[in-house]
């Protein structure tokens, strides 16, 4: 016996069988090789285009094309005044900055300033619970309201972006049916849709502009269609958040909504007209007694 397999081959044919064997062998680890090396290059190329589109992903949701801001909201807000007539402003170039509004110099007119998102509670609070007592006094020039449309909370409304929706068809009427705002801006408050939930159609939205008597429809209908101020409104809010806030000493907007008396933050009960009202008469006296003109503090009824 022997202690391996019997070969009786002569030895240069055992050597040139070796020969072949090995050759065979690094053919196939070439061939291994090679396509491992297309698989890692497939690999890496693969990658890099995932990587690139997540980055174009980004690019584009941070880079929103500017365009003009709608016609009465030069300040990011609409401003109401006597007879709910809107203060009139041209369209601001795309990428301009807001011009503040001009509060009344001798504090006879009491400005309020409210930042508001359609989809907030809390804002439908405020406007539910001082909108009938602040509309005469609107009518009758005593105050004058600037509401800032914002979109804050497009997240929370089931992948409908109802903040962001609402936000622009309040912009198209401001563009296209500027006195029909006030009447517009309470229908929303009025019947608020939940939180969480999908908020009003499109079609729902237009519904409400024809039940405030705006004219222009068509144009404001095409305006809600094309969502033509929706990056205008992403911009405002992001101005908003940053701050500063103009005419206050509010840095930036942390709560919503943010109400503002001739520039002071009203922090108290948004459920109160009473408490507002105080808070309104208050922030007058204040105003009267830093300007020349002597008058009286005002009392809370």
């Amino acid at each position: 016996m022997t202690d391996g397999p019997d070969d009786s081959r002569p030895a240069n044919e055992r050597r040139e069988a070796a020969r072949e064997k090995a050759r065979q062998l690094r053919t196939t680890q070439q061939r291994k090789d090679r396509r491992n090396k297309v698989f890692l290059q497939g690999g890496i190329v693969v990658g890099v285009l995932a990587i690139a589109a997540v980055v174009a992903v980004i690019i584009v949701s941070a880079i929103r094309p500017s365009v003009p801001g709608p016609a009465n909201m030069a300040s990011d807000g609409v401003v109401i005044g006597a007879g709910l007539k809107v203060e009139q402003t041209p369209s601001l170039a795309a990428d301009a900055s807001p011009i503040a509004s001009t509060p009344d110099p001798s504090g006879s007119v009491v400005n309020i300033r409210v930042y508001s998102d359609y989809l907030c509670s809390l804002c439908g609070d405020f406007q539910r619970t001082n909108g009938k007592q602040l509309e005469p006094l609107i009518k009758d020039g005593a105050v004058t309201m600037e509401i800032h449309p914002i979109a804050i909370l497009t997240s929370h409304s089931a992948g409908t972006k109802y903040s962001l929706r609402a936000a622009n068809a309040a912009a198209c009427v401001a563009d296209y049916s500027p006195n029909s705002f006030w009447s517009f801006n309470n229908a929303l408050f009025a019947k608020q849709p939940q939180e969480g939930g999908p908020g009003l159609t499109d079609a729902q939205l237009k519904t409400r502009v024809s039940d405030a008597g705006a004219t222009a429809t068509s144009s404001i209908d095409s305006c809600i269609d094309d969502g033509t101020y929706k990056n205008w409104v992403t911009t405002v809010s992001d101005r908003a958040l940053t701050g500063p806030i103009p005419n206050s000493s509010v840095k930036e907007l942390t709560v919503a909504p943010l109400v503002l008396v001739n520039g002071k933050q009203y922090t108290g009960s948004l459920k109160s007209a009473d408490d507002f009202q105080a808070f309104v008469l208050q922030a007058q006296g204040d105003q009267y007694s830093s300007t020349s003109t002597p008058s009286p503090s005002p009392s809370k009824r």
